[in-house]
């Protein structure tokens, strides 16, 4: 901004000299003024190229807008650090958009105790912090992991009545544990969901190629087809209006996965890979 300050000082000082230089030559009484002069044409030239650099450079030294800026993003990680204390809580059914479902679960977790809540919790933290950077808002489903709930169609509420852009369910499963690998389950359009089906296939693929380029975890060997199952009994996907994917990360009762999850650098992986593909996805390029 100095050169532009010091060309747009130039400018002024020559248009001051032009106006001292036709002062000296003051103008006859009932004399015509002269045609503008060719001196008169270049100080008027100067002064609308220097302008228009001065503008130029301010526009260049603003920031462009973040690639997320006025967009919202649901995340919800499975589960809840203290549901087990509260059994009569998470069973009692509530209604997931076909038939009736426990309320929430406790979760998985690994052979050696690491639950699944506190893997979800913390990549959605590292999710969060990385969407952020890229303008987004946030919406959680929950704000710790110490406590319990809410339900499962709870959540759907929050994230549809934030009007999200996107929503991502973040969750490790707990299958055979000679079965490795992650899927991302998809909605099943039953009159409420219609309208995301589509989209939510497309970021599911995004999400599926993101996924195997950023962590190198394996599609799952046991759970859909090349990582991709469709899901009609979750009420996260039945009861969304927002285009939403579940992901299973990994499976938690298989020892390689499970080395693998519980560590903050597979974590903080799992998180960029979401981000980027939510980012590819409402950027308009997935």
């Amino acid at each position: 901004m100095r050169q532009v300050a010091v060309v747009l000082a130039s400018a002024v000082g020559l248009a001051a000299c032009s106006g001292t230089a036709a002062s000296s030559h003051p103008i006859a009484r009932n004399q015509s003024a002269p045609r503008t002069t060719a001196a008169a044409r270049t100080t008027t030239a100067v002064r609308t190229g220097v302008l228009a650099i001065t503008a130029s450079a301010i526009t260049t030294t603003q920031s462009a807008a973040p690639p997320l800026a006025g967009k919202v993003v649901g995340i919800d990680p499975g589960h809840n650090g203290r549901n087990d204390t509260a059994p009569a809580f998470i069973d009692h059914q509530i209604w997931n958009g076909r038939e009736y479902e426990n309320c929430n679960t406790t979760g998985t977790e690994t052979d050696s105790g690491y639950p699944e809540a506190r893997y979800n919790w913390n990549v959605a933290t590292y999710l969060s912090a990385d969407l952020r950077a890229e303008g987004a808002k946030i919406v959680l489903t929950r704000h710790s992991n110490d406590g319990i709930g809410p339900c499962v169609n709870t959540r759907a509420e929050i994230i549809d009545h934030a009007h999200a852009n996107v929503a991502i369910d973040i969750h490790a499963d707990g299958g055979p544990p000679d079965g490795r690998g992650f899927a991302i389950l998809e909605p099943v359009a039953d009159g409420i969901n219609n309208k995301i089906i589509g989209a939510s296939k497309r970021f599911g693929l995004e999400l599926r190629a993101r996924y195997l380029a950023v962590t190198h975890m394996p599609e799952s060997t046991y759970d859909g087809v090349d990582g991709i199952d469709f899901r009609d009994n979750l009420a996260g996907l039945n009861l969304t209006t927002v285009p939403e994917v579940l992901i299973e990360g990994g499976n938690m009762r298989n020892t390689t996965d499970a080395a693998l999850l519980v560590t903050t650098a597979f974590q903080q992986r799992a998180a960029k890979a979401m981000a980027e593909a939510i980012t590819e996805f409402l950027t308009g390029r997935a």
